[in-house]
């Protein structure tokens, strides 16, 4: 019996600590996260400061390297040669940022299924149809070609690599405990992979599907009215009226239109709304020191761990200070001592879809230009935790690959569409980084940014000899005209970009009679620009607040920009909300309603935290939005007019048809809509009231909030920031997205 007893507690106690040592669902090893000599206790306190001197020991190092650090752990590494500059900046990057440099390159890569099992396989095939780690692997092949760039960026992933070699279970950064998994060994091709997540980030959406639906279903008259390729307000980040010293190249004499006849059922999900940045400089005759000043201002996902990571890089070769994404050598966003420079997103279509047709099942031959072309196929093995390994097959054409198709978001075969994407390209953006650590000019950019080519980017600098200037960079594709908004016959030579614009041909300017430079995400040019260009996510509201203000004062200090930065006035409110008051008769309408309009009469424009105007005019133009774009909520996706052009038609074409509500029999005119949003919003603001309690004071309506990466991480995230502005203004801090990092640099 005594045997049997010892027996059964053997067995117990045997499956208890495998039990405790293993994930079972989604719950981590209880055993090993809450060891208090090895587990999640360790992480208690973060990494804090450390010291080198001339004694440190890492191997590879070949001469001395100090770090030291502010207050807030900012290092400033300063070495004796670039090889251990870069060595020591990995080793740090990887002490302070090891897990997020790491996790972010595997959901580039489409290797989350590793980690969580099944749920993330579709992520993954995603990912991976999309080219992310083809386009990857083509980078780095031309990258290796640059020796230097190269060898700088193997130094740093040989610091990284000697962080992770001294770690021990307990150090590991909280998050491999809870997720239950290892880090990987650094390569040059992670770092290459961080620039294509930016890159999807960035410009990883387009409209093509869902404007060949709109323009199916609704006309082509009809289509570009809605979607109008300029604006009547544009203010752009070249000045109007800037003559191009260049004479084009080609010429662009018809339009492309879709490739196929049938509706489309579904399209790729976009990116998050909320993404842009704004930038610019002001030369020394508005700055009271008579010298230029910088700023940048880039709007991303807030999250835990900040996207961002601060520090200062000093060797014979350089002395840079600022930011860059953790896994990227270098300072991506920052100044020298000879120049400032920032960066913004410039939103510009370079994808294209492309309607493929094949020449039978097996999908060997596709149909180009009257003949039959071999397809390649790249067989994706996607592991998965907890599963069997999943085996996808994509199909790549000399566009690239087919994103839809039969096994994967198409419908009964029929979606055969191939995505054609510059961040596929052979290029080397991350040497980008090292020219702009040791560029001396405004006048050198050009040559800085010759091999950069996905996302594109407005390039804002500033140096000590008092130049300022900004350029609209990127590979941009040579097409027809509107050849970039519909869907594609992939069987037609006449559909194929008939290459790139010459880089000395994209738009430029240094040092502008107006004394000033910016970027806020808008058009790039007026009408004059000789190609084609097409965009469907310009910003029409900050650019213009920020024009306005630069334009309106001289003697700028620092402080005042960083005032500028943080302005919450709102153009959409200022040009909608006179008609949309106009249109309401205070007779029609009940004490709630009255009491929001009674607020709004009053209202400054201003987006500021503590007041409710803001959630009251935010709330009536939404339902605004959903009662005016109704005829677009149908199953087959579709675009969506955006702010600017319901604006821009409450004030020019109030008597519009868009304007009647679809599912009445009654024919509504826009003060029908007006009144009826109003309506709408005065319920849903008081059922926020009585879930929320209290006024909805506009920082929390808005709930601006820094998350985990890992949504599911609650505990580390912060909520209801006390903030204003929004993303039509030019402090865009929206619920989950916002200044990510904030810079202003006088070159005095």
């Amino acid at each position: 019996m005594n045997k049997i007893r010892f027996v059964f507690s053997l067995i117990l106690i045997s499956g208890m600590v495998i039990a405790l040592d293993s994930k079972i669902g989604d719950l981590p090893p209880l055993g090993k996260l809450f060891d208090p000599f090895h587990g999640f206790w360790q992480n208690a306190e973060a990494p804090g400061a450390i010291h080198f001197d001339s004694s440190l020991l890492l191997p590879g190092l070949t001469g001395k390297v100090v770090v030291k650090f502010e207050e807030n752990l900012i290092p400033h590494i300063f070495a004796s040669n670039d090889h251990d500059l870069y060595y020591v900046q990995g080793y740090i990057t990887a002490r302070y940022r090891l897990w997020q440099m790491d996790f972010l390159s595997l959901v580039a890569s489409g290797r989350i299924s590793e980690i969580i099992g099944p749920a993330a396989v579709n992520f993954d095939r995603l990912q991976r149809r999309k080219g992310l780690m083809y386009g990857a692997e083509n980078s780095l092949k031309e990258f290796e070609k640059n020796e230097n760039d190269y060898s700088l960026t193997l130094a740093y992933a040989e610091g990284v690599n000697a962080y992770i070699r001294s770690l021990e279970y307990k150090n590991y950064p909280v998050e491999y405990k809870i997720l239950d998994y290892l880090p990987e060994k650094w390569t040059p091709l992670k770092t290459v992979l961080l620039l294509k997540y930016m890159a999807d980030d960035l410009s990883g959406s387009d409209d093509d599907l869902e404007n060949t639906n709109a323009e199916k279903l609704f006309g082509k008259e009809r289509f570009d009215f809605l979607f109008p390729g300029i604006t009547e307000e544009n203010d752009p980040i070249i000045p109007v009226g800037t003559k191009w010293n260049f004479s084009p190249i080609g010429t662009i004499p018809s339009d492309t239109r879709t490739g196929t006849r049938d509706l489309i059922p579904r399209s790729l999900t976009d990116p998050e709304e909320g993404l842009g940045s704004n930038n610019w400089a002001v030369s020394g005759t508005k700055t009271l020191s008579g010298y230029p000043i910088l700023c940048n201002d880039p709007h991303l996902r807030l999250t835990f761990p900040a996207i961002w990571y601060a520090q200062q890089l000093i060797s014979p070769e350089i002395n840079v200070y600022g930011v860059t994404i953790p896994g990227l050598p270098g300072v991506l966003l920052g100044f020298n001592d000879s120049v400032a420079w920032g960066l913004t997103n410039a939103p510009r279509d370079v994808r294209d879809w492309y309607s493929m047709s094949f020449r039978d099942e097996d999908r060997s031959e596709y149909l180009y230009n009257g003949k039959w072309l071999k397809t390649q196929k790249r067989i994706e093995k996607i592991g998965v935790r907890g599963g069997q390994d999943f085996i996808d097959t994509v199909i790549y054409t000399h566009y690239g690959p087919l994103v839809y198709d039969k096994t994967f978001l198409g419908d009964s075969g029929k979606m055969n569409f191939a995505l054609k994407w510059t961040a596929h390209s052979a290029s080397q953006e991350v040497s980008l980084v090292f020219r702009l650590n040791r560029l001396r000019s405004v006048d050198g950019m050009p040559d800085a940014v010759r091999n950069f080519e996905c996302p594109p980017q407005n390039i804002a600098a500033a140096d000590r000899s008092g130049n300022i200037g900004i350029f609209v960079e990127g590979n941009f594709p040579l097409r027809k005209k509107d050849q970039g908004r519909f869907l594609m016959d992939g069987s037609l030579a006449e559909n194929e970009w008939k290459g790139f614009l010459p880089k000395e041909h994209n738009a430029r300017i240094i040092n502008p009679a107006r004394g000033f430079i910016s970027s806020a995400n808008q058009r790039p040019f007026d009408d004059t620009y000789p190609y084609d260009y097409y965009n469907d996510s310009e910003e029409h509201f900050r650019n213009r607040r920020i024009n306005t203000q630069l334009s309106a004062v001289i003697n700028l200090t620092p402080e005042e920009m960083m005032k500028l930065q943080n302005d919450n006035y709102s153009v959409l409110a200022q040009e909608v909300l006179p008609v949309i008051l106009d249109s309401v008769l205070l007779g029609d309408i009940g004490d709630e309603e009255k009491f929001i309009v009674d607020a709004l009469r009053k209202w400054n424009f201003f987006y500021n935290p503590q007041l409710t105007a803001p959630s009251y005019f935010h709330t009536w133009f939404t339902f605004m939005e959903r009662l005016t774009w109704d005829e677009f909520d149908v199953e087959t996706p579709l675009p969506r007019p955006d702010e600017y052009q319901l604006s821009w038609m409450l004030r020019k074409f109030p008597g519009d048809s868009i304007f009647n509500i679809k599912s009445t029999e009654k024919s509504e005119t826009y003060a029908d809509i007006i009144r009826e949003s109003l309506n709408l919003a005065a319920d849903s603001i008081e059922r926020w009231k009585e879930m929320q309690g209290g006024e909805p004071l506009w920082y929390r309506y808005k709930g601006t909030r820094i998350q985990h990466l890992v949504p599911q991480f609650r505990a580390f995230g912060k909520f209801n920031i006390e903030t204003g502005g929004f993303e039509h203004i030019v402090n865009a801090a929206t619920a989950t997205h916002g200044p990510s990092w904030r810079l202003v640099v006088e070159l005095a």
